[in-house]
């Protein structure tokens, strides 16, 4: 099994004629991916890559049964693109771009939430399960297997991911939050989702300094009965400079490495202090 999607999920690609939507559609496509069909205002009744097009993510629903979106938009537009999604039903939104405005984020999560949609963005990766990738994720990494990811660092995951399938453990999940101050899922919502699919025996967390999303993290790790390997990134970085992504930065003391570390510690969850250790540490714990 896996979390939010799966090898039957039918996928949308809102962007999808645009040079980094067009490329990451065949890596998508090569995947496994169903993506039956694309946005591309201007462009509807035609066909790219073998996707027929539509004006809008409405008539795109009505011709299509439709799991999840993907949105390659600029970030101007995002938006727009995104509560189109939300208000045609659709229940998984991944919104690669970043450099949306804070306030266009705040109503995108918002409405989200009434909506009972989950937001997997702005500023990720995306996700992955086996057979069907929704976002930007190197497609040699993955394998299927009873590991359990959500991280807030895509090239982190990457070699974590590719580290735990050398060693032969693969993955039901991948999902990456993304690295903006408001992101549309937490650490929290998806460990949920982990404790709940019986076929993910260990979790990984790959988290970063700034905020206190480790920190709640680990409040809801005290009661899970799968065991959480974490991987904290920004050991070394200075207080108050941020580190590539909006939401690493430590601000008035708060969002440390140090705090961070200790909150997972003390909810039971093992650290691993490089990222190369992840893999030997859930080899251990499934052993």
């Amino acid at each position: 099994m896996a979390i939010l999607v799966n090898s039957e999920s039918k996928v949308l690609i809102q962007g999808i004629t645009g040079k980094q939507g067009t490329f990451h559609l065949k890596q998508m496509q090569a995947f496994g991916t169903q993506v039956v069909a694309g946005v591309a205002p201007g462009k509807g009744g035609g066909v790219h890559e073998g996707v027929p097009l539509y004006e809008s993510v409405f008539e795109a629903c009505e011709n299509h049964q439709i799991d999840a979106s993907v949105l390659f938009i600029p970030a101007a537009f995002c938006k727009d693109a995104a509560l189109e999604a939300i208000e045609a039903g659709i229940k998984v939104i991944v919104i690669i771009t970043e450099h949306i405005p804070v306030v266009d984020e705040l109503i995108i999560v918002n409405r989200a939430k009434l909506k009972g949609a989950t937001i997997i963005g702005p500023n990720t990766f995306g996700m992955a399960s086996w057979k069907c990738k929704l976002g930007i994720l190197p497609n040699v990494a993955f394998s299927p297997g009873p590991v359990g990811i959500v991280a807030r660092s895509g090239t982190l995951t990457y070699e974590i991911v590719g580290s735990l399938t050398n060693v032969g453990i693969g993955q039901t999940s991948v999902v990456g939050l993304g690295g903006d101050r408001v992101p549309g899922s937490t650490f929290v919502d998806m460990l949920k989702l982990f404790e709940a699919d019986p076929e993910t025996k260990a979790v990984v967390l790959v988290g970063e300094i700034g905020g206190n999303a480790e920190e709640e993290a680990a409040e809801y790790i005290k009661t899970m009965s799968k065991p959480v390997v974490a991987y904290l990134a920004g050991k070394s970085a200075p207080p108050g400079k941020r580190m590539g992504h909006a939401g690493a930065i430590i601000e008035r003391g708060k969002g440390t490495y140090e705090g961070k570390i200790q909150a997972l510690e003390a909810a039971g969850a093992r650290i691993a202090i490089f990222p190369y250790e992840v893999a030997q540490i859930i080899q251990e714990l499934l052993a």
